[in-house]
């Protein structure tokens, strides 16, 4: 019993005449009823009553009718379900990010995969870029979103954008009304900044900026979350060099400088196995942000 037939006789089936049936499946009459009778044949029954006039369905037809019903739907949500695999809108996708990655894409990628490909199972997990390097390799992330990406064998990197770094100082530093600053400007001031042992990319990213301009980055205070640094910062512990997505913390009696180093920028990349069993879903999570990105 084929797929093609059962179709047939449920159009049959619902409009009880021959004809009408044969123009809603854009076919001839003639060959819709050898199918039915083929149909007939292999289930051994009766499936319509014909006289001169109309059509009617046995008791056996009426049987088959409930249940090839329910077949096609089943086959329809099957092939649809398929569908969605073959094109990487179906399945679970562990995407780890760093913490500044919540403010600025996070939200944004969410909503986007949500709305466009439900099936897809994404399961967040915040760490470190280090820590996302090392749970990647060993499969237990898909992917991430990372900052500063040094080279590792068998780990690809998708660059998402560049993300200027500001200066975080209390609101009554010497700087505070001076804006943009440059990176020439921060120098003998006291950093509050991730310690090297839990954050070592952007930690040493920074650095080698405010070195490459001559300044030491000189650390007063170590926290290990962003709203803990700028908070220390309004607490007059030193100032920070934080990504631009920071802003979106608002405390009392803190500002944010501008800078206007060319180079004073934090590159944000998508970062996943080289060979990840999981490309298709990969792909969407990059196409997402190119459509968040550019919006």
């Amino acid at each position: 019993m084929n797929l093609r037939r059962l179709e047939l006789f449920v159009a049959v089936a619902e409009e009880l005449h021959f004809n009408r049936a044969a123009q809603r499946l854009h076919m001839a009459q003639p060959p819709l009823s050898q199918q039915i009778r083929k149909l007939e044949d292999e289930c051994k029954v009766a499936l319509f009553v014909r006289n001169s006039r109309n059509v009617e369905l046995t008791a056996e037809g009426e049987v088959l009718l409930e249940h090839a019903r329910k077949v096609l739907v089943q086959y329809a949500v099957m092939t649809a379900a398929l569908s969605h695999a073959r094109n990487g809108e179906l399945g679970r996708l562990r995407l780890g990010f760093v913490s500044s990655a919540a403010i600025s894409m996070v939200p944004g990628l969410v909503r986007h995969m949500r709305s466009q490909w439900p099936g897809i199972d994404l399961q967040l997990r915040e760490e470190t870029t280090d820590v996302q390097l090392e749970l990647i390799a060993a499969g237990i992330l898909d992917a991430g979103i990372a900052r500063e990406v040094r080279t590792v064998a068998g780990i690809s990197a998708t660059v998402l954008r560049y993300e200027p770094l500001v200066v975080a100082v209390a609101d009554d530093h010497r700087l505070a009304a001076q804006s943009p600053v440059g990176l020439k400007d921060l120098k003998g001031e006291a950093f509050i900044a991730f310690p090297r042992s839990r954050i070592s990319s952007l930690f040493d990213h920074i650095s080698a900026l405010l070195h490459a301009v001559g300044v030491d980055f000189d650390i007063a205070q170590e926290a290990v979350q962003f709203p803990t640094i700028l908070g220390l910062v309004a607490a007059h512990l030193g100032i920070a060099v934080v990504p631009e997505s920071m802003r979106a913390f608002a405390i009392p009696g803190l500002v944010y400088l501008d800078i206007e180093d060319a180079n004073a920028s934090s590159t944000v990349s998508l970062i996943y196995a080289t060979d990840t069993s999981n490309s298709l879903l990969v792909t969407k999570v990059k196409e997402a942000f190119q459509e968040i990105l550019v919006s």
